[in-house]
């Protein structure tokens, strides 16, 4: 029997981001009853520190870290894996590959590691999309991410990337590792059912939204999704639909600072409705947008691209290597120049149904080449033989 421990995302089924996205995807669609999972997730809860529970076939170990801002996380990473040791020794786990998604563990790693090596579990690294290239992040903790980039690429056994830009920056970068990397995607289905639950008719309605009649943006509300671009463009433009933006804008300082430096509270085109957390609402919202707008500058392949190319016809992407890798021609593009998205806008504003079904063609077409669930799951058989 096979053990592969996921460490990294918040949980298993978890209403987060993209590594949770990820892991549960990933694990229901994996089939393979020689293989457990067992995957690390986060508690705020110190009664609930080391427990074990199940949650659809997979074994959630709950490690606690307080919730005190950014450093949670990190504390997070550290206490998983040193709970990933105790738990392979408690249950006297055999053929282990530990899978660890994100570069937070830094000089630490090594000496995380060391004890697992010497069991002969095989510890493999997802690095993510660059982490110190994020505009959130000071000086100081920039340098931290890049000094933890190098040092858990060098001691990791493979290096698994989401994005082939993030797979050439490795290869070239560390070349003198010689590391084994790859390149395996995150994944998106096709055939979801169109429904429009009593969340989306609330949100239509408490908004004044129509279908076919918004253009739509779903995403963290941080500064390198390029809010503060897509919002001053959109107002510069002649549009006259919406644009619809499903966000984590609650109690979130950047609200105030975006407000301040566009003035978007004076456009009535402008809707921020805040987080929705209704998945199947999400397929009917993203399927009646007129145009999905992805900003995301930093990171690999994200889910929720995959998620518009599967679920919306026109998809207009912030221009760079890892977006373009991922929607090639059946996607529109846009950079920080000034009047570059608002030029895009104008002229797809005017684009017939016939237009729209083009592109959404090609869009799907992506999908179905490199993108599918079946296909990565396949890819990471491969890697975990």
């Amino acid at each position: 029997m096979k053990n592969i421990i996921i460490i990294g995302a918040r949980g298993y089924e978890a209403k987060y981001g993209g590594w949770e996205t990820f892991v549960t995807n990933l694990l229901k669609n994996y089939n393979d009853k020689d293989v457990n999972f067992h995957v690390v997730e986060l508690t705020n809860n110190k009664k609930e520190d080391y427990t074990v529970i199940k949650k659809g076939g997979v074994n959630c170990l709950e490690t606690y870290a307080p919730n005190n801002g950014s450093a949670m996380m990190f504390i997070y990473a550290l206490r998983g894996l040193r709970q990933v040791n105790k738990y392979i020794k408690d249950n006297n786990l055999e053929n282990v590959f530990v899978y660890v998604l994100g570069c937070r563990m830094g000089p630490f790693y090594p000496f995380l590691i060391h004890p697992l090596k010497k069991r002969g579990v095989k510890v493999y690294l997802n690095p993510d999309g660059l982490e110190w290239t994020r505009d959130k992040w000071n000086f100081i903790v920039k340098t931290y991410f890049k000094i933890s980039e190098r040092v858990m690429i060098k001691y990791s056994d493979k290096v698994i990337c989401d994005s082939k830009a993030i797979k050439k920056y490795v290869d070239e970068k560390y070349k003198k590792y010689n590391k084994d990397t790859y390149f395996i995607a995150y994944g998106a289905y096709l055939d979801k059912e169109i429904v429009k639950t009593d969340s989306v008719k609330s949100l239509f309605k408490e908004y004044k939204i129509k279908e076919n009649n918004y253009y739509l943006i779903v995403g963290r509300f941080v500064p390198e999704n390029n809010y503060e671009i897509i919002i001053k463009e959109f107002m510069k433009s002649k549009v006259k639909r919406d644009l619809v933006i499903i966000s984590n804008i609650e109690n979130n300082p950047y609200y105030e600072v975006l407000k301040e430096k566009t003035h978007f509270d004076q456009d009535k085109r402008i809707k921020f409705v805040g987080s929705f957390y209704d998945a199947v609402g999400l397929v009917y919202i993203r399927n009646n947008a007129f145009s999905y707008l992805h900003g995301h500058s930093a990171g690999g392949t994200n889910p929720s691209l995959l998620e518009a190319l599967a679920t919306t016809n026109l998809n207009i992407l912030f221009d760079v290597a890892y977006n373009k890798e991922v929607g090639e021609k059946a996607t529109l593009y846009f950079n920080k120049k000034t009047g570059s998205l608002s030029k895009v806008l104008n002229k797809v504003d005017t684009f017939t149904k016939k237009d729209l079904n083009k592109y959404g063609k090609l869009a799907k077409e992506r999908i179905l080449k490199e993108y599918t669930w079946e296909y990565v799951v396949e890819r990471y058989k491969e890697i975990f033989k």
